[in-house]
């Protein structure tokens, strides 16, 4: 496992950390999924005992995985662990059967100590804002918070987790501000939508996680149109038979380079975001030892030409298909 410095701190993380939504299990609020189908805890703690023994030692979690389930096992498992690197999200909360969000300094000061709990730790790595909006940093409760928290020592360093499809408001916001220690993002082969986002972090020395390399599974290229999902894996609404069959049919020309360097479709998406320098990590989701060994070998150096190839598909060919994605939510 290769090791890169995240941003400004002290820390250095593995090229691939441990996605850890995928282990708070099958949560459901009222009757919206927000997790990824039923898990056994044992086989979770066993995937997470497989990152460690293949170098990982950065994980990526929130108190909204699993309702603090995903917490709880990580705590359970590695919290006592000075070595290993725990990052966690707040703002996204259930309440009266609702999902909603609460960026008050209040709610995060009080859902830090209960993360801290489930956590076994006396401070949490990484701390991020999860999706926070403009809104939210302007009103400027969010931003006292995480200052708050990191002058007690309940957090090391802090970040925001950014939109999925409009990541450039909360950004800047926080760039222009200097605040803040590093950027979530997603970044894959299908969504380049933040690629702007990564020279204007490095410049600031800002770290940067990448999130949804595999775009939830569809760059595995393992989903056809009789794909189907639990009802409590997120999933079911927004992997329709069309958005698999429109992604598979523009992700054709891609996946000849499977070919070209003898990878697995997996490994050419990593190797894809590993290709920006400027990527800190990428955090593929994992729930089970095979996921490791599958995230974690075969992993290169793409040639500047295909990054180019790929980056043009994403200007082009990828955004009807990116709309079609964002229509499901």
């Amino acid at each position: 496992m290769l090791f890169r410095k995240f941003g400004n701190t002290e820390l250095l993380v593995s090229e691939i950390g441990f996605g850890a939504w995928a282990i708070g299990g099958g949560a459901m609020i009222g009757n919206v999924s927000i997790g990824w189908g039923d898990v056994d805890d044992k086989v979770s703690k066993q995937a997470i005992h497989a990152a460690l023994d293949s170098g990982i030692n950065f994980f990526d979690t929130a108190d909204i995985y699993g309702l603090g389930h995903s917490e709880k096992i990580l705590g359970e498992t590695i919290g006592k662990m000075k070595d290993v690197i725990i990052a966690s999200k707040v703002g996204n909360v259930a309440r009266n059967n609702e999902f909603t969000v609460d960026y008050s300094k209040e709610y995060i000061v009080s859902a830090c100590e209960a993360s801290l709990r489930r956590l076994k730790r006396n401070e949490i790595d990484y701390y991020q804002l999860h999706t926070a909006r403009l809104n939210h940093l302007e009103n400027g409760e969010c931003i006292t918070a995480m200052m708050q928290l990191q002058k007690q020592g309940k957090i090391r360093y802090w970040g925001l987790s950014l939109n999925t499809f409009d990541p450039f408001p909360e950004a800047e916001f926080l760039i222009d501000n200097n605040l803040g220690n590093g950027f979530q993002l997603v970044l894959n082969i299908l969504n380049q939508k933040a690629l702007p986002l990564l020279m204007l972090a490095k410049e600031k020395r800002l770290g940067i996680i990448a999130r949804m390399p595999l775009q939830f599974g569809l760059l595995t290229g393992k989903f056809d149109p009789s794909s189907t999902f639990p009802e409590n894996d997120h999933r079911h609404k927004r992997l329709t038979p069309e958005v698999i069959t429109t992604t598979n049919k523009a992700l054709a020309p891609v996946w000849q380079l499977c070919h070209k360097y003898n990878i697995t479709k997996t490994q050419l998406a990593l190797s894809y975001v590993l290709g920006y320098a400027e990527v800190s990590t990428i955090i593929p989701g994992i729930r089970t030892p095979q996921h490791v060994a599958q995230n974690t070998s075969g992993l290169i150096q793409l040639d500047q030409g295909d990054i180019k190839m790929i980056e043009e598909l994403g200007a082009t060919d990828f955004i009807p298909v990116m709309e079609l994605i964002k229509q499901q939510g």
